[in-house]
């Protein structure tokens, strides 16, 4: 590989790293999350998890990456055997399956900031506003601007285009955080919800859900174990430390998240504050869905600010920077599969772009579908955890840890408690999370949780995981046989 193929320093990794891992996730999932479970209570948790869930598998994802210098499918062939090609290509299939209905949350970013900075959305009967929208064609229009602006990224290259796009956005997105937080924290009520969000009651830590919960969202906000920072090593140098790079993306991840809510949860309090004031109503706000609170009670709370039009505006501001750079390292994730199967980076880059497009577009023209392809595959991350856990186990957790995440350029020590964190605690991590996920979606709708064309019941899920089992599987030696004839 060429030098110039390289991020340019350690700094350059970091910043694509933070993109992909600062997402939507972070501003609309996190506050209503915290504030559901706990608050204060809530964080201890899932500061735990980021040590026994994110920082491991984001560790291990980039040794594996720096080691092999292919693509999450040519990783796993070449790591495992070609037998287990098909589970490299299942693992690479879950982010670009999210990639086809991200892009259209992308767009909906779009939208909004655009709207909220030159259309006076905060003067809008938001509720109206946001269901006319996404029945009209409008989102189509703005998924295929969305993909247009994340493929240039990326047929840019490496440092011209992920690197630099990530140095700039990334500074650029805290900072405007920073600076609507100062605002927000001068509101009357502002502080009775910071005290809310960091002090914990401990006795909450007796209820399953506060750890359940904890776990999912530190296993979806940081993108440990989607592939996704396995795709971004493969062009770091290998003097990079795969467990500092790890623990610093997975810090700056929870330090975006924390921010988040001081944005969002104090603004709720604020906006419920004066005579008769009742912490039920506020709670009715963070247990709306993702998208509610974000495109209908957003808005509604900022219209109250003075100046709350420019703050709001830079809310879909950062809404936009998060969404892009998390979208453009999903792009570079499915033209990675590409370029290794032998296509040049502008043809894989173009192939991407069209494939994304005709499969976003059911996401863009039907909530409906948007909301089960959401599930399916969300759910389908943790069995992307589960194969790159086998991955290590199936090398040697002993193994992996002196040859693979250690090298000459870059010597890491890990003892043995490494070995029993991949041997027993991912594992098991994985199966309470997929255990209570199915019993969950078993126990809300018990009579029609095997209907295969529900939008959130167990029998779409596993239909959708089976097919594309299946089709990989079946593909086996064809893709075997494609990798091949361009390995170098």
């Amino acid at each position: 590989m060429k030098s110039s193929d390289l991020f340019s320093s350690r700094w350059g990794i970091v910043f694509a790293g933070l993109g992909m891992a600062v997402g939507t996730g972070n501003l609309w999932r996190f506050p209503r999350i915290v504030s559901q479970y706990g608050g204060g209570a809530f964080i201890i948790p899932w500061m735990i998890f980021l040590f026994i869930w994110s920082i491991p598998l984001l560790a291990i994802e980039m040794s594996i990456g720096k080691k092999t210098r292919r693509s999450v499918v040519g990783s796993f062939r070449e790591m495992m055997g070609e037998k287990y090609t098909w589970m490299g290509m299942f693992t690479a299939f879950v982010p670009t399956a999210i990639t086809f209905y991200y892009a259209v949350v992308t767009g909906w970013c779009l939208k909004y900031f655009l709207a909220s900075a030159f259309s006076g959305l905060i003067q809008k009967d938001t509720i109206s506003y946001w269901r006319l929208f996404t029945s009209s064609w409008e989102p189509l229009i703005y998924h295929v601007g969305a993909l247009a602006l994340g493929c240039l990224i990326i047929y840019s290259g490496i440092v011209k285009g992920i690197e630099r796009t990530n140095k700039i956005l990334i500074p650029a997105l805290f900072g405007i955080l920073l600076i609507s937080i100062v605002r927000v924290l001068t509101l009357p009520g502002a502080s009775a919800g910071l005290n809310f969000l960091f002090s914990p009651n401990l006795s909450l830590l007796g209820d399953y859900r506060v750890w359940l919960n904890a776990l999912s969202q530190s296993a979806w906000s940081t993108g440990a174990g989607w592939g996704l920072m396995l795709t971004y090593a493969v062009y770091a140098h290998r003097s990079q430390n795969p467990v500092r790079t790890a623990a610093t993306l997975g810090f700056g991840d929870n330090t975006a998240s924390l921010l988040a809510a001081t944005l969002i949860v104090p603004t709720v309090f604020s906006y419920f504050s004066g005579p008769g004031f009742s912490q039920e109503r506020v709670m009715e706000v963070l247990k709306t869905d993702n998208l509610g609170l974000t495109f209908i009670w957003i808005p509604q709370l900022f219209a109250k600010i003075p100046g709350g039009a420019l703050f709001l505006a830079l809310f879909f501001l950062a809404l936009c920077f998060a969404a892009l750079t998390s979208l453009i390292s999903q792009l570079e994730l499915i033209a990675s599969v590409f370029i290794d199967a032998g296509f040049p980076r502008k043809k894989a880059v173009l192939t991407v772009g069209v494939i994304c497009l005709a499969m976003g577009l059911p996401s863009a023209l039907s909530l409906a579908f948007f909301n089960n392809q959401d599930w399916v595959w969300g759910l389908g991350l943790m069995v992307n955890g589960l194969f790159l856990t086998f991955l290590v186990l199936k090398v040697g957790p002993r193994k992996f840890r002196e040859e693979v995440i250690s090298t000459p350029e870059c010597p890491v020590r890990l003892g043995r408690w490494f070995d029993f964190l991949v041997g027993v605690l991912l594992p098991v991590q994985v199966a309470v999370m997929l255990g209570w996920w199915f019993y969950s979606a078993y126990s809300g709708d018990p009579e029609h949780w095997l209907k295969i064309f529900s939008v959130s019941s167990l029998g779409t899920v596993f239909f959708q995981w089976a097919v594309a089992m299946a089709v990989f599987i079946f593909l086996n030696k064809t893709l075997n046989a494609r990798f091949k004839k361009y390995e170098t």
